[in-house]
């Protein structure tokens, strides 16, 4: 299971799965297990914003605060997503 970062981003890990690495770049964020279950899903376009397909067990307040970290590091981060994936940022 593929982390962006080691550690927990306002108590959530953000992840994405092996099996997930066929669509466009995105971050699954969840406090405990690394499934897609109860994880918010996050698509990230070339400019860092975000697109929620799915919140998961988060609030507004901790899915605001996650969507301004990926903008803050999403380059670090697709760095990382290409590494597994020819598939690149989200377009619509």
């Amino acid at each position: 299971m593929p982390k962006y970062f080691e550690f927990k981003v306002y108590g959530y890990y953000l992840y994405f799965t092996a099996k997930c690495i066929v669509e466009a770049f995105h971050v699954h964020a969840s406090d405990s297990k690394l499934t897609e279950e109860g994880a918010a899903k996050f698509f990230v376009r070339e400019d860092g914003s975000t697109l929620i397909q799915k919140k998961g067990t988060l609030n507004d307040k901790e899915i605001r605060k996650i969507q301004d970290f990926i903008k803050d590091n999403y380059k670090d981060m697709y760095k990382t997503w290409a590494a597994l994936s020819e598939n690149g940022f989200y377009k619509k």
